[in-house]
């Protein structure tokens, strides 16, 4: 898979949880975010663009660098928490997708060490 590929698959997945928290925590509509959770969405997508190791990573959690700054770090663990076993309700095929790919890093980093 390609870099930008990756880097796209990245944006969408985490736009898809930062969706599904806001709709569950701050009751908006499907497709609509607050004001907060739009601009954690957008710096999530800023930091995905600007990643120099998207190529020999699959997921910022498997990242070994925290780009992240410390408040927003906190805000996307709490989008995390909560979406992450919700999405096998919503987004079957990503979250699927997703874990499929996160046991293959975690096979491969173990190997290399």
């Amino acid at each position: 898979m390609d870099t930008q590929t990756k880097r796209e698959r990245e944006k969408a997945l985490v736009t898809q949880m930062i969706a599904l928290y806001c709709r569950g925590n701050h009751k908006t509509g499907k497709g609509q975010l607050c004001p907060e959770c739009a601009a954690l969405s957008e710096y999530a997508r800023q930091r995905s663009d600007k990643c120099p190791f998207m190529e020999t990573k699959t997921f910022c959690s498997n990242c070994k660098v925290h780009c992240y700054k410390p408040e927003m770090r906190e805000k996307i663990r709490a989008v995390m928490r909560y979406s992450g076993p919700r999405m096998m309700l919503h987004h079957p095929v990503t979250a699927i997708r997703h874990v499929i790919e996160t046991a293959k890093e975690r096979k491969r980093l173990e190997k290399a060490q």
